[in-house]
């Protein structure tokens, strides 16, 4: 095929790979040379702090991407460009700088990004630059899938059914860059610059080294091998933050160092014929879902990435205010709660970027349900701790905790945080890792120290208000006042319903 472009640019951003990647395989079908560039994008940095593992994590992704880029085209001038800069003013100016006629780039579903890219789109457009977007980081985007009224889903069963219906060996296949990496080209002499270091770009080190987060493709291809050796009893460990039951690609899948297609595809083929393939396929189908929820219902949060309720009866909630609800925020976000399976998730968060699935959902509902906090403290707090932030999946977790979401959990339903401890953390393990200071209670008290014995406590060294704190609520009494909280959701409908 003729190729139309003489040169083009594609322009990297959480697609941090060099394999099985949409605009790099357009790029390279339909341009004769392909310069590869990432923007260190000062409007999203600027807003920071020092030590973030996640500009870590992507600085050494982008190192992992720079060679992968020059193995692929077989010459060592070749590479990425990288620049630290406003990205909505750089790429048009090297676009310019290079000389090319298209830029190539996938789809970011994210507000603030999509209003980046239509700023991008009309500057390049003025200097006579096409700009082509793919998909990339989802199986089924926007209006893929639809209700047969023709209407988006907001449930998330009926639209698994249709994207299990709808999938094929269509929509799982890689595309094949290396056949087309001939078309790869040198950087010209001036940008032939190795990746910006952190220091380069304002930031210091992190402890990402110390924790087992391998960044780039590299590091994604490592956790997935070691996944698929536990794939099939996933469905059963998942739940438990003490197993190794997780995947932990979730950063690799914020950051597109490995391929949804890939995973979606490996659980796809498995899923028949293992409960563990088919549970994870459902988790990787829950990360679409919310896609499309972003897409297609943006009022669930705006440019700057604020979370808005979905079912906006839910706004009418009156929640904790004044001093009263940032000494509840506070304790909460430093694992000072006295629920032990809460302050352990927390100290995980706040020490590794991580927190385990099942925890975010107990920490959830005990900020918005047992604390009566507004749910979107919780959500900008998570923004800015999680490794694998995603808007998307951040925004529909915390609207399911706190019932103001599509398809979320009842109001009603308030987990015990205790319970939740008793059945997940049996042995207290988790808990004993995060808060040392319990690790000699017998692991049953360990759940609900304030219940242990006396005799249990002085043989642990533990006095409570001093080595850690009593709850700062009673879950039944908080669970009373959260129904009455909610009551006002259950009033409006019924409003509603009779007009």
């Amino acid at each position: 095929m003729e190729k139309p472009y003489p040169a083009g640019l594609v322009w990297f951003r959480r697609d941090l790979r060099a394999n099985d990647h949409a605009a790099l395989y357009h790029a390279l079908r339909h341009c004769r040379q392909v310069h590869c560039a990432f923007v260190f994008d000062t409007a999203i940095l600027q807003g920071l702090p020092q030590q973030d593992r996640r500009v870590e994590f992507i600085r050494e992704s982008l190192v992992q991407l720079d060679e992968a880029l020059r193995q692929l085209a077989g010459r060592p001038g070749a590479g990425l460009i990288v620049r630290h800069a406003a990205a909505e003013a750089e790429i048009p100016r090297l676009a310019r700088e290079l000389g090319v006629q298209s830029v190539f780039a996938n789809h970011d579903y994210e507000p603030g990004a999509a209003a980046r890219d239509a700023r991008v789109r009309g500057a390049l457009a003025h200097a006579g630059i096409a700009l082509h977007t793919s998909k990339d980081q989802a199986i089924f985007e926007g209006e893929e899938l639809l209700t047969q009224a023709g209407t988006a889903y907001s449930v998330f069963t009926p639209y698994k059914r249709a994207w299990l219906a709808k999938v094929d060996a269509f929509y799982l296949k890689s595309y094949p860059v290396e056949r087309h990496a001939a078309a790869l080209a040198e950087r010209p002499a001036t940008l032939r610059k190795e990746v910006s270091t952190l220091e380069d770009i304002g930031f210091e080190p992190t402890n990402l080294w110390q924790l087992p987060v391998p960044p780039g493709a590299q590091g994604g291809r490592a956790l997935l091998d070691d996944f698929l050796t536990r794939l099939d009893r996933y469905h059963a460990t998942r739940d438990f933050p003490g197993v190794k039951g997780p995947s932990y690609l979730g950063v690799h899948l914020r950051f597109g160092t490995v391929s949804i297609r890939e995973l979606a595809r490996l659980a796809h083929v498995r899923a028949s014929k293992s409960e563990g393939a088919a549970t994870w396929l459902s988790e990787l189908i829950w990360r679409d879902f919310y896609f499309q929820i972003l897409s297609n219902f943006p009022h669930v949060a705006d440019e700057a990435g604020n979370g808005r309720s979905f079912r906006r009866e839910y706004d009418a909630i009156a929640w904790e205010k004044g001093a009263r609800a940032r000494q509840l925020f506070a304790a909460w976000c430093e694992g000072r709660t006295g629920y032990p399976i809460v302050d352990a998730a927390m100290h995980q968060l706040n020490q590794t970027g991580y927190m385990h699935n099942r925890l975010r959902m107990v920490a959830a509902s005990f900020l918005c349900k047992d604390l009566g906090v507004d749910w979107r403290w919780g959500e900008r707090y998570f923004a800015a701790h999680l490794n694998d932030y995603d808007l998307s999946a951040n925004n529909g977790g915390w609207q399911w905790a706190s019932s103001s979401g599509c398809d979320a959990q009842p109001y009603f339903r308030i987990f015990n945080p205790v319970s939740q401890s008793r059945k997940f953390d049996a042995d207290g393990k988790f808990i004993a890792r995060y808060l040392p200071q319990l690790a000699k209670l017998p692991a049953a008290a360990m759940h609900a120290p304030w219940e242990a014995r006396p005799e249990e406590l002085e043989a642990a060294g533990l006095a409570l208000g001093r080595d850690y704190p009593r709850p700062i609520v009673d879950h039944d009494e908080a669970r009373r006042t959260t129904l009455q909280r909610y009551s006002v959701v259950k009033s409006k409908a019924a409003d509603k319903a009779a007009a």
